[in-house]
C-alpha cells in the first residue's frame, strides 16, 4: 500500500542542533515513501551534518545560502516555498523557532518558510531548560496561532546528559504525523461547508449601530481548517478585519442579521455541513433613521428593539436528512444546561460551548476553550488552545458525528 506522502514535495529544513543526525533518517524515510525532498540547511546545521550526506540521500543539491558563492547562482526562496506541499523543520532549535515566530528572515530557511503556502510542521529539539523557558513557550504559541503544527518533543536523555523534555521526535513518528495529516486533509473532499462568522451590525442611523465584540477569528479559523481538509467553504461573514486566504473559501460579506440569514439560507440548500459560529445580534432597532441623529437637536433618544430572526433555528427547521448543523453558545451561567437546551430547541446535531468566565476564551482573543455537546448526550471538554487548533478539534468532532 502506497504512503499518503507518495508524490508529495517536501521541504526539509535542518537547523543547528545535535538532533540533526536524525534528519538523515527522516529524509531517507520521506524518499522511501515516494516523496520528493528538498533540503534547506541553516549555516550552523552544517556543523552537525554535511550537505553531502543529505544530497546523497535526497538526490538533490542541498541549499544553505541565498546564492552559490563560486557561480553567483541565486536560490529563490519564493520558488521553494511555492514548490512545497509540506514544509518540515526538524530539528527546530529555539533560535529558529524564535525567528519563524517573529519573521526574522536572515537565512534561506526562514525566508522560504515566510514564502510558503504549504502546511508547516516543526519538531522542536533543545535542552530541557530551553524547552521549558517562557520565551520558547511564547514562540511556540505564536507559531500555533499562525497555523504551524508542532510535533511535540519527547522526554529522555539529552545531549547535555540531563534528562527531560527536549528530544526531537523520532523520524518514524514524524513521518506518521505527516501521513495522518495528509489523510485528514482529504477527509472533507467533495463536501460543501457553510460557516457564519463575526458579529452583525444593526443600524440606528447611517453612522451608528448595535453590535458586539466578536472578531470573527473562530469562524475564519474553521473556514481555513475545513478548506485544508478539502471542503468547498462558503463563509458568510459579518464586519470583521479577518481575511480568508485559502482559495477554496468563498466569502460572502454581510452586515445585518437579516442579510446573514438570506446568505446562509441560499448556501444551506446544498451544504453538507453548516457551522453557525457568528455572534448574531438578538435585536435590531425597529426603525432606522435615514439621517444622522444630532445630539444638539435630540438630547435624549429611546430605541425600540425588535427580535432578529434566529438563523440557526431557521436552518434547523429546513434541514434535510443527512445535513449536519452545528451551533455555538457563549454562556455566562448554567453553561452546559443552557447550551443543551439551545441545541434541542434549534434542532442541532452539536453545539460548541464557551464561557466568558474562562480566561483566554470568548471575544477578541487568539485562543479559545470549548466544550462540545452532542445531541446524543455525549460531551467533551478541551483545554485552552489557539483558535486554529480549536477549529481542528471541532472539525474532528463533526466528522465523528457524521460517522
Amino acid at each position: 500500500m502506497s504512503s499518503p506522502l507518495s508524490g508529495k514535495h517536501i521541504v526539509l529544513g535542518i537547523t543547528g542542533g545535535i538532533a540533526a543526525y536524525k534528519s538523515a533518517l527522516l529524509a531517507r524515510l520521506f524518499v522511501k515513501a515516494g516523496a520528493e525532498v528538498q533540503v534547506i540547511m541553516t549555516p550552523s546545521a552544517r556543523e552537525f551534518i554535511t550537505p553531502l550526506t543529505m544530497s546523497t540521500l535526497t538526490g538533490k543539491p542541498v541549499i544553505t545560502e541565498f546564492f552559490t558563492a563560486n557561480t553567483g547562482e541565486w536560490h529563490s526562496h519564493v520558488d521553494l516555498g511555492l514548490w512545497a506541499d509540506l514544509f518540515v523543520v526538524a530539528p527546530a532549535t529555539a533560535c529558529t523557532l524564535a525567528k519563524m515566530a517573529t519573521g526574522v528572515a536572515d537565512n534561506m530557511l526562514v525566508t522560504s518558510y515566510l514564502s510558503t503556502r504549504a502546511d508547516v510542521f516543526v519538531a522542536p529539539a533543545m535542552d530541557l531548560d530551553m524547552m521549558a523557558h517562557a520565551s520558547t513557550a511564547r514562540n511556540l504559541a505564536t507559531l500555533r496561532a499562525d497555523g504551524v503544527r508542532v510535533i511535540e518533543a519527547a522526554e529522555g536523555e539529552l545531549a547535555s546528559h540531563l534528562s527531560g523534555k527536549g528530544r526531537m521526535a523520532e523520524p518514524a513518528d514524524i513521518v506518521a504525523a505527516l501521513e495522518a495529516h495528509i489523510a485528514q486533509a482529504e477527509s472533507m473532499s467533495g463536501k460543501h461547508v457553510l460557516i457564519t462568522a463575526g458579529p452583525t451590525y444593526e443600524r440606528i442611523d447611517p453612522v451608528r449601530f448595535i453590535g458586539n465584540y466578536s472578531s470573527g477569528k473562530m469562524g475564519y479559523a474553521l473556514a481555513e481548517a475545513a478548506a485544508r481538509r478539502g471542503a468547498r467553504v462558503t463563509l458568510v461573514s459579518g464586519p470583521v478585519s479577518c481575511v480568508a486566504s485559502h482559495p477554496s473559501v468563498r466569502v460572502v460579506h454581510v452586515e445585518s442579521a437579516r442579510e446573514m440569514l438570506d446568505a446562509a439560507q441560499a448556501a444551506f440548500t446544498d451544504a453538507d455541513v453548516a457551522i453557525m459560529a457568528a455572534a448574531v445580534a438578538d435585536y435590531a432597532p425597529a426603525t432606522v433613521e435615514d439621517k444622522k441623529v444630532k445630539r444638539e437637536h435630540t438630547p435624549e433618544i429611546s430605541l425600540t428593539l425588535r427580535a432578529n430572526p434566529d438563523i440557526a433555528a431557521t436552518l434547523g427547521e429546513a434541514r434535510r436528512p443527512g445535513q449536519i448543523l452545528v451551533g455555538f453558545a457563549l454562556e455566562t451561567d448554567n453553561e452546559q444546561a443552557n447550551a443543551a437546551d439551545k441545541m434541542r430547541r434549534k434542532h442541532l446535531d452539536m453545539i460548541v460551548l464557551n464561557s466568558l468566565r474562562d480566561a483566554g476564551a470568548g471575544f477578541g482573543t487568539d485562543t479559545n476553550k470549548v466544550t462540545v455537546l452532542h445531541a446524543d448526550g455525549t460531551t467533551r471538554a478541551y483545554e485552552l488552545k489557539s483558535k486554529s487548533e480549536v477549529a481542528e478539534d471541532i472539525l474532528n468532532e463533526i466528522e465523528a458525528c457524521a460517522h
